[in-house]
């Protein structure tokens, strides 16, 4: 059995864990066996310039966080390996990261699943997610939508006006 101080110290884990499950706007749970420290080193430097916070976590310690952070169904991937990548603002870039690394590690390096706000997905909607645009882009493309009719009307308007100054005069 483990002395006081240790318990206390993955007490105190497991409750810092479960607050940041709990900020997470979204993450991803990845079996990383197999990935060079070199590769690992990589990844981590990407996903930290990227605003996401990835560690590797003891599967017991993790299912004790998730029960706290009220987050059902993570149980079956709690086996193996266990990284884990967190993001408090957006739910694209972890998966996007992660999704590019899985697909070039030859099986070295794979994605057990996820969740958005709470609720888990599946593997498949993970890879769903990181085939999305980023946050940046579908912003931009939502202003381009909402523009284009303004700029329609105003060009109809500025052709309005110049037919009308042709013939008056």
């Amino acid at each position: 059995m483990p002395s006081q101080s240790i318990l206390e110290q993955k007490q105190a884990y497991v409750a810092e864990l479960a607050e940041k499950l709990k900020a997470a706007a979204g993450g991803v749970l990845v079996d990383y066996k197999g990935i060079s420290v070199e590769d690992d080193t990589k990844l981590r430097k990407d996903l930290r310039e990227n605003g996401v916070d990835y560690f590797v976590v003891k599967n017991t310690l993790l299912k004790r966080a998730a029960e706290i952070a009220g987050i059902e169904g993570l149980e079956p991937a709690l086996s193996g390996t266990t990284a884990i990548a967190l993001h408090t603002e957006d739910i694209i870039v972890a998966p996007k990261l992660l999704n590019k690394k899985a697909e070039s590690s030859d099986g070295k390096f794979a994605i057990k699943l996820g969740f958005v706000d709470g609720q888990v997905i599946s593997k498949e909607e993970v890879e769903k997610y990181a085939k999305l645009p980023s946050k940046e882009t579908l912003l931009s493309q939502l202003v381009f939508m909402l523009q284009s009719p303004i700029q329609r009307v105003a060009i109809a308007i500025n052709e309005i006006a110049k037919k009308n100054e042709e013939q008056s005069a």
